[in-house]
């Protein structure tokens, strides 16, 4: 399986516990799946915009991911809280499960992720 790597946006984009940025991954079956990053601790997060317990984005309007201490990601649906920096669940009816996390990188001003690309059948 060979990966590539796809820009996201730009580092400035995403603000320290701030609004993150939505963006759309191609999944294996050829359809789409909606993910987002952070950035928390000076570091970038990328997740697929799914909550761990309801199958539901998380996002309380376009962008908004973080609890009003900057110190979560949260559901808008159900209150389910998660660790901006593993996915995993911090509180909340998520009990035990965790987001998706997204490989990402950052240089040169940009926010990379890195998809696998299916070897082609011969």
């Amino acid at each position: 399986m060979a990966a590539r790597q796809r820009v996201v946006c730009a580092s400035d984009q995403v603000t320290e516990r701030g609004d993150g940025f939505r963006f759309t991954l191609d999944s294996a079956d050829g359809s789409w799946l909606p993910a987002f990053v952070v950035r928390y601790r000076g570091r970038a997060y990328a997740y697929v915009n799914r909550c761990a317990h309801v199958s539901v984005e998380l996002d309380w309007s376009e962008g908004r991911f973080f609890d009003l201490s900057g110190l979560y990601l949260v559901c808008s649906t159900h209150g389910a809280a998660y660790h901006p920096d593993s996915g995993r669940c911090a509180a909340g009816p998520c009990r035990g499960g965790g987001l998706i996390r997204l490989p990402v990188e950052e240089r040169d001003g940009m926010i990379f992720i890195l998809q696998h690309e299916e070897a082609a059948d011969e």
